[in-house]
């Protein structure tokens, strides 16, 4: 058998209970086909980059799936005829992930940040040769004089 990992959105409307039904539907569906279920996280309701189906929020669920291809592709057949899975993904694995996934852990325990890396390599620093110059304000210049000719009134 092999080792998946398994995402799938629910609508925003539903409840907490009603997607755990959900879950608990498609776990039976797997293990009918001979699979077992591992770790599950609920990552709760969370907003969408844009929309889906008209929803703007989705219930997410992450499912480690340890099946044979035949039951997996029966879950995500089913899984596309369900209106209240907006979408859903598989990826098939060599290992499945102990502990929390990145989604669960705290920020500061996912590692260093981008700020925490050091300089960026294209930056050069203040620019020397703009603080010798004096500066010129346009009212210094002296003013030409309009001719008639040139376009003015």
């Amino acid at each position: 058998m092999a080792l998946y990992e398994h995402v799938f959105l629910a609508r925003q409307d539903l409840s907490q209970q009603q997607v755990d039904a959900l879950l608990e539907q498609y776990k039976g569906v797997i293990e009918n086909g001979g699979g077992t279920i591992g770790r599950v996280e609920n990552w709760g309701l969370k907003s969408l980059a844009y929309r889906v189906k008209k929803n703007r929020k989705a219930y997410f669920t992450l499912v480690d799936i340890d099946a044979p291809a035949d039951a997996v592709k029966e879950m995500e057949r089913q899984m596309g005829l369900s209106e209240d899975v907006l979408r859903f993904m598989t990826v098939r694995v060599d290992a499945h992930e102990e502990g929390p996934s990145a989604m669960m852990q705290r920020r500061d325990d996912r590692g260093p940040r981008r700020d925490d890396r050091g300089p960026r390599r294209d930056d050069r620093g203040p620019r020397g040769d703009r603080d010798d110059r004096p500066r010129h304000d346009r009212d210094d210049r002296p003013r030409q004089p309009r001719d008639a000719s040139e376009g003015g009134q």
